[in-house]
């Protein structure tokens, strides 16, 4: 009896699948997208205001890491570290295509969509004269920011992307920006 109840039932799930198929139902692609920084733990780990806190950057990279100094001095001279990135930073993905944003890197970041790139909510990590992205503004006090927080070693799944061109940064390094091309 059971050899036949889990023939039917295999049956039906092949039966429900070619149906499916036939109405030009399927799954949804899936693309990844990698949030990559270089932190130091040494200088991102110390209290504020030198650094960032207690184990906030838990970067396990032995070489290539970014002081919390360095980075502020790159920043304020308009060129921050190119190792803190979203890979890749374009994107062309079929209508329904779930991005899977994963945090690679020693810290949090967002991946938020904004219309225009801009600043994000941490002022000291702006480019000079660059104005905070609205979408960005209130930092992790304002819900829709908070939602799109993708802590170290954690996946964020973004759906439902309309056609057109979505523009991503990250509200606390913002210039970790992509471009997704929806068609």
């Amino acid at each position: 009896m059971m050899n036949r109840t889990k023939w039917l039932f295999a049956v039906l799930m092949l039966a429900g699948a070619t149906c499916a198929l036939a109405q030009g139902h399927s799954s949804p692609g899936v693309a990844q997208i990698v949030a990559l920084d270089e932190c130091d733990p040494r200088t991102f780990n110390f209290d504020v205001p030198s650094g960032m806190g207690a184990d906030f950057c838990k970067n396990v990279a032995l070489f290539g890491r970014t002081t919390f100094g360095d980075l502020l001095i790159e920043v304020s001279q308009g060129q921050p570290d190119p190792k803190w990135a979203f890979v890749p930073d374009t994107l062309t993905v079929d209508e329904g295509t779930i991005l899977s944003v994963v945090d690679q890197g020693g810290e949090p970041h967002t991946f938020t969509e904004v219309a225009e790139f801009g600043g994000g909510f941490l002022v000291v990590f702006n480019a000079p004269g660059e104005e905070t992205a609205p979408e960005c503004s209130g930092g992790f006090t304002n819900a829709a920011v908070a939602k799109t927080r993708i802590l170290q070693g954690s996946t964020s799944l973004v759906t439902g992307l309309s056609k057109g061109t979505h523009h991503f940064q990250c509200c606390i390094h913002p210039w970790m920006r992509m471009d997704v091309q929806v068609k």
